[in-house]
């Protein structure tokens, strides 16, 4: 049973001599790039870090955990960002809240423990999508510099919003999302 019409024949000729040293490959490809070093850069130019290259609205960045209108945490330990994120990056502990701990979290039950291994996470915004409280968003916002691999798994204190500090969102908020904020 033939399943598409884009079969290829392959055949095992002999290569020759100087398909064998590939030499004449190398001299092509040594011409490619010495001809882009001639022509200089095309459009136009950045002298980064001093001048950013503008991104894209769309544009996925650095994570953050978004708290209610009175401060609490909106994220309710349902575990379905950590299902839904296919580089599985995301893991959490649920624990239920105290009455003094009413203040601080929406439902009965919250994560208390809340990271992301930024070195695996694939910036898809799967976790965005999934999450049905709305709690969970990409910024446009970049990711931050580290020089060891133990300081990319952002827990809480990197991930939840400052009260204070508010981070806007409403350009990322689908029609459903903003909805489901109210």
């Amino acid at each position: 049973m033939k399943l598409t019409n884009r079969s290829k024949v392959v055949s095992n000729k002999e290569m020759t001599f100087m398909e064998k040293l590939y030499l004449p490959e190398i001299v092509k490809g040594m011409a490619i790039t010495l001809r882009h070093a001639l022509e200089g850069p095309k459009g136009k130019v950045f002298s980064y870090p001093e001048v950013q290259k503008p991104r894209a609205k769309v544009w996925r960045g650095h994570h953050v955990l978004k708290r209610d209108e009175e401060g609490r945490e909106r994220c309710t330990a349902c575990g379905l960002c950590a299902v839904a994120c296919p580089a599985e990056a995301i893991t959490m502990t649920a624990a239920e809240r105290t009455k003094e701990e009413k203040h601080l979290y929406r439902e009965e039950k919250y994560a208390s423990v809340y990271e992301i291994n930024m070195l695996r996470c694939i910036f898809c915004g799967m976790c965005e999508e999934a999450c049905p409280k709305s709690a969970i968003y990409l910024t446009d916002r970049l990711v931050d510099v580290e020089e060891n691999r133990g300081s990319f798994i952002y827990g809480k204190d990197k991930l939840v919003e400052d009260v204070n500090n508010r981070i806007d969102i409403t350009d990322r908020q689908s029609e459903k999302q903003k909805k489901a904020v109210k």
